[in-house]
């Protein structure tokens, strides 16, 4: 049965159980709910690269650091539908789109994802986007155009969350999920290890996800993958016993959520991989890249399933496929808004350290 009470307490006692009891808590929990072989192969597609106003410290993207990402405008609908045909050839049953904006905003750009949306949904895929934060109505017109999922990260704990980010409020990310969950997209929202937090954190992060109701449909768990020029450059990376545990905890808690092995997998082995599949870990992110971070080659994705007996799962196995409405019959029009999303006024030193260097 799903709870949506967990504590603090508790998650770090699963979390730091000895290892093979909570591989087989996690494993047996997984197998009730899920098919242990069927892994959803997700293709993540940077639509719209670089120029971004805010100040994560651990993105390549933002305009303040000094990275060496090559930004580009927005892509054009064929050139989506394009690598969209490419994802599905490969074995890829969800396309996320991801934009380096801190919100939407209605007008031309926020068409063209739309006709996005409706155009990979017609190719009988799932469709997910990561825009920032959205308004309701902005949700509606995704949700109408097909959409079947929205990514928004909490990233990290409520705590330590503004150790990482000073351009919006965790209350923000909280604020722009209720809005997805006021249409029919499902909500997909996780966060990263290896940022410098507490396995305290660790555990914040999951009570925040695990106590909303419903809980996430789709749980992402990345690894930072460090760049040169951001604020986390000199972060180690994360020992693969701890992307373990934090699978195998979030499937726990989490029973009936896609755990996603998101971004750090070029770090992983393929026994460490194999170990986060079998701790409940049953979706990854295929592709040379995860919009700007490296990720490992879909043919070596493709071998790795069949030395392991997996195959991709097909889309829309959780969930019915939603309906195409086309932007000349819709419910809901721009309205132009302007949000008042927050802009705390603390200072994080070193995201102002690598925007002086």
């Amino acid at each position: 049965m799903t709870r949506h009470n967990w504590t603090k307490k508790e998650i770090l006692e699963i979390y730091n159980k000895p290892l093979m009891d909570l591989l087989y808590d996690a494993a047996s929990i997984h197998r009730q709910y899920h098919d242990a072989n069927s892994v959803q192969v997700s293709t993540l597609l940077s639509i719209k690269t670089g120029g971004c106003p805010e100040d994560c410290g651990y993105c390549p993207q933002a305009a303040r650091y000094h990275t060496d990402i090559e930004g580009n405008d927005l892509m054009s609908v064929q050139q989506v539908k394009a690598q969209a045909l490419r994802a599905k050839s490969s074995g890829s049953s969800r396309v996320c789109m991801g934009a380096a904006w801190r919100n939407v905003k209605d007008g031309p750009e926020f068409d063209n994802v739309l006709e996005m949306v409706r155009t990979i949904n017609k190719l009988d895929m799932e469709v997910c986007c990561t825009l920032g934060m959205v308004t309701e109505n902005q949700a509606q017109r995704l949700a109408e155009a097909g959409l079947y999922a929205y990514n928004h990260n909490l990233d990290t704990s409520e705590e330590y969350y503004k150790d990482v980010i000073s351009t919006r409020s965790f209350e923000d990310r909280l604020q722009t999920i209720d809005n997805v969950r006021k249409t029919n997209v499902t909500v997909c929202s996780g966060g990263i290890i290896g940022m410098g937090e507490t396995e305290a954190d660790r555990a914040g992060m999951l009570v925040a996800l695990s106590t909303l109701n419903p809980q996430p449909e789709s749980v992402p768990i990345n690894a930072l993958v460090s760049v040169e020029g951001t604020p986390m450059e000199n972060e180690k990376p994360v020992p693969i016993w701890d992307m373990i545990r934090m699978v195998a905890t979030t499937r726990i808690i989490m029973p009936e959520t896609q755990v996603r092995l998101s971004a750090g997998r070029t770090q992983m082995s393929r026994e460490g991989q194999a170990m986060c599949f079998f701790a409940g870990a049953n979706s990854i992110f295929a592709g040379d890249k995860l919009l700007t971070t490296p990720n490992p080659d879909v043919n070596e994705d493709m071998e790795m399933f069949k030395m392991l007996g997996l195959k991709p799962q097909k889309p829309f196995t959780k969930k019915s496929q939603p309906k195409t409405i086309e932007a000349k019959d819709s419910n809901f029009e721009a309205k132009g808004e302007k949000p008042k999303w927050t802009r705390p006024n603390h200072t994080i030193e070193r995201n102002l350290e690598a925007q002086k260097k």
